[in-house]
């Protein structure tokens, strides 16, 4: 470490969060917030729930930002019998715990309401702008995920934690002046957001239209529905040699293993391993009903579980057309009349090929994925754009938040 005596800009002062404006001030949640919780109203008592008007709020209705609604509703008699008391809109809500992925997730109340006991409520002082102090915790989300995980055996923040947790105090107009800039980028975000799930929604009905053949294409007479294992084949290859483990996901697809875990899971000994390659197709069969299944693209080969199943498409279908097909609602729809397991439910390679879909043409076929594979287009876009936002989101709140730029 330098001895050198570290540059302090004119304005500026040390504080034990870094360098900070002369007129910034360091101090604890609990000194800007009243903090309290709430609890969990027996479900045995009816009355605390029938018919109840009052919003009660949970981990899983955290939204990182402002909260309008949720899930639940309990009665004024719960709040006359248990220690659940109302809290006024505005409010400030952090996860304590309710899940390592919940810890630190964050709302603004938009209406008065209960929270259960694994919320923090902080209802903020004149001194404290409550869009202030949201902003502040949903930039710090890992810093309550590293303190949860390096503190305990089970992962958790407790209300001390919360009352201790050191936040960054400018005077109310800046803070109001931070907020009304990131506010800008909000708006742009949840634009962003509406726009993809209407891309989305307008795919999802191309595909309802063109993949059961509702809608034919012009210049085409369409096709009827045949067995998909007149289509498909299995491919059992054991490995002899590969060393990169794929995983499947339903949101991204084939990936690194170590990208899913951290790490490589795999089992010293992978001889047993499958091989799938470019162009073909793999699926986890108890987690293929939420989209477990995709074509593998970024790699020549690799290796899965021993648990996937392998395969690949015949001359007579597209291989992209059925990728659209097997990524369908529809597909998923009518993934449990196929499925068999005590368990838990599977598709099998057999139930697979029993499924029947719509064929058309090969040219068909490819006229189909190609307008499909235009919507995909659209949809990944418009995706690239929202992260483009979100990073600069980011970016702002690290210089805003921590005085590097001022607003004037």
């Amino acid at each position: 470490m330098s001895n050198e005596k570290q540059h302090i800009p004119s304005g500026y002062k040390p504080s034990p969060l870094g360098i900070i404006p002369e007129d910034w001030e360091v101090k604890r949640l609990g000194d800007i917030a009243e903090i309290t919780s709430g609890t969990t109203p027996s479900r045995e008592n009816s009355s605390f729930y029938s018919n109840g008007t009052i919003p009660w709020v949970k981990t899983t209705d955290l939204n990182n930002g402002i909260l309008n609604k949720t899930e639940e509703l309990v009665t004024e008699k719960a709040i006359d019998k248990t220690s659940l008391k109302i809290l006024p809109s505005g409010t400030v809500l952090v996860a304590m715990y309710g899940g390592f992925n919940q810890i630190g997730r964050t709302a603004l109340l938009g209406m008065n309401a209960t929270v259960n006991q694994a919320l923090s409520a902080l209802v903020c002082k004149q001194e404290a702008f409550n869009h202030y102090v949201l902003a502040w915790l949903n930039y710090h989300v890992g810093d309550w995920k590293r303190l949860a995980a390096s503190s305990r055996k089970d992962p958790n923040i407790t209300g001390k934690d919360v009352e201790r947790f050191p936040i960054l105090v400018p005077k109310i107009e800046e803070q109001q002046r931070i907020v009304s800039v990131l506010s800008l980028w909000d708006t742009a975000i949840a634009k962003q957001t509406a726009l993809i799930e209407k891309l989305n929604l307008r795919k999802r009905g191309l595909m309802q239209q063109l993949l059961t053949g509702k809608k034919l294409l012009k210049g085409f007479e369409g096709g009827t529905f045949h067995r998909l294992g007149n289509y498909i084949s299995e491919c059992n290859r054991r490995n002899n040699g590969c060393n990169r483990v794929l995983s499947v996901t339903n949101t991204r697809g084939f990936i690194l293993q170590e990208e899913q875990f951290d790490k490589i899971v795999a089992s010293n000994d992978t001889s047993n391993y499958k091989v799938v390659r470019r162009g073909e197709f793999a699926y986890n069969p108890s987690r293929v009903n939420v989209g477990s299944l995709a074509m593998l693209s970024d790699y020549d080969e690799g290796i899965l579980s021993p648990m996937y199943i392998v395969f690949k498409a015949n001359e007579n279908i597209d291989k992209y057309y059925l990728l659209q097909c097997l990524q369908s609602w529809w597909f998923r729809g009518h993934i449990p009349a196929y499925t068999q397991g005590s368990v838990r439910d599977s598709l099998s390679f057999d139930g697979l090929c029993s499924m029947k879909f719509y064929i058309p043409t090969l040219q068909e076929q490819k006229a189909i994925s190609c307008i499909l594979g235009q919507a995909d287009k659209e949809i990944e876009i418009a995706k690239g754009k929202l992260l483009h936002l979100q990073n600069q989101k980011r970016g702002l709140m690290q210089i805003l938040l921590t005085g590097k730029k001022r607003i004037v």
